[in-house]
């Protein structure tokens, strides 16, 4: 019986030489172009529909506003971009797809950078595509998304001293990461195979002879490396972060392999939380360095690109939300005593109460700002004003690879 897995490589390497079974691609027809999204919470998305109004506001991201919406206000759908999505539904593996719209955020009520990222490409490619979104909340590269390669993560000595200053068995704590190690990794190939052994289950007017092109791969995540002050003990040093740039080639290489696809485009979000404030402040600034390093092989010249999130960040929201988390405690007992005396109050009323006295705190403008915020800090506020131009970044990048990458096949 032939190699499910051999098969697929030997489409994937079809469809790159412009061959599909059967035949040549016919000439006026383009192969689908196929992008991997992967990443932590924020490649998921935390951005609620309910900030997009925010944009507005902001002459830099009022036109990605307008692009954003149709002309009733309702979020657009985009006609020529299809999306797979998986680790966004509550568990692993429940998949959401579909036209590419708001909503294959975490919830469908956010968006994460595959909304503006998509409407974006759309306009710059014109032609049909299909996204693969694998991600998974609080996933780290060291261990969850660990590439095989990379062999059985190894427990330095001051994890180990940790372990015992607590009285943990080593050898258990050790199972409990080698048993996780590499997990996400499998999910994201199998999710990416499975959508490519059957493209009409997503796209479902997709034409087997057109055939597909595996043509970029979106990585954003970083968030729980960038804290494990455990596995990266001296990340308040210069080098402290090189385990995470090594893994990170790892992982490029093996995704490039896994995929049959050994020149796949790779876009690397970079760490943008705290913005530009942040960057020579350790240990953001090592992390951020240890994002970019990889680009600086030699064999990734030109085909890995990293962008930085930094500029997007909105320090004046980022104020606000301070302000905001220094009142909870005083609107929490003040909104106690109100429940008290209305004690039959559903949810929603209870949050509109800790709404009203959480703006006594705000002047009215700062207070219609501050509504913007949907989530925490390290998920950029859940504002769609800075999540937006972030995916329209990733965009204009991945369409500038996809050109650069035409002209070196000529």
């Amino acid at each position: 019986m032939r190699n499910k897995g051999q098969g697929l490589k030997s489409l994937v390497i079809a469809v790159a030489f412009g061959l599909m079974p059967g035949g040549a691609i016919p000439a006026t027809a383009k192969p689908l172009k196929v992008f991997v999204l992967a990443g932590q919470s924020n490649m998921q998305g935390h951005a609620n529909v309910s900030t997009f109004d925010s944009m507005a506001d902001d002459p830099k991201t009022a036109p990605i506003l307008k692009a954003m919406r149709n002309a009733d206000g309702t979020p657009r759908v985009c006609d020529k971009v299809w999306i797979s999505s998986v680790g966004c539904a509550g568990d692993d593996t429940t998949e959401q797809k579909g036209k590419l719209t708001a909503g294959f955020g975490a919830s469908t009520r956010e968006i994460g950078p595959e909304f503006t990222f998509g409407i974006y490409m759309e306009k710059l490619l014109d032609q049909p595509m299909l996204f693969i979104k694998t991600s998974w909340g609080g996933k780290s590269l060291h261990t969850d998304y660990r590439p095989p390669s990379a062999g059985p993560e190894t427990i330095n000595d001051y994890i180990l001293s940790q372990w015992k200053e607590r009285k943990l068995d080593v050898e258990q704590e050790s199972a409990k990461i080698h048993k996780n190690g590499g997990v996400y990794y499998h999910l994201m190939i199998e999710h990416v195979k499975k959508v490519l052994a059957d493209i009409q289950r997503v796209v479902p007017d997709y034409d087997p002879n057109q055939g597909y092109e595996l043509a970029g791969f979106l990585w954003f995540q970083g968030w729980n490396d960038y804290c494990d002050d455990w596995t990266y003990h001296d990340r308040n040093k210069r080098g402290g972060y090189d385990q995470y740039s090594q893994l990170l080639a790892q992982f490029i290489r093996e995704v490039r392999q896994d995929l049959a696809a050994p020149k796949l485009p790779f876009v690397i979000g970079v760490m943008g939380v705290g913005g530009l404030k942040e960057e020579d402040k350790p240990p953001m600034s090592f992390f951020r360095q240890a994002q970019i390093a990889p680009t600086l092989l030699p064999e990734f010249k030109r085909n890995v690109v990293a962008v930085r999130t930094a500029p997007f960040w909105d320090d004046s929201l980022d104020e606000l939300h301070r302000r905001q988390d220094a009142n909870w405690p005083k609107v929490d007992a003040r909104a106690a005593e109100e429940f008290k005396k209305h004690p039959n109050l559903s949810d929603d009323e209870q949050w509109a109460v800790k709404m009203k006295f959480m703006a006594e705190n705000f002047t009215p403008e700062e207070w219609r700002r501050a509504r913007n915020i949907s989530h925490w800090d390290c998920h950029y506020h859940g504002a769609a004003k800075i999540m937006a131009p972030i995916g329209k970044a990733f965009a204009e990048t991945m369409a500038q690879l996809q050109k650069t990458q035409s002209q070196e096949r000529r």
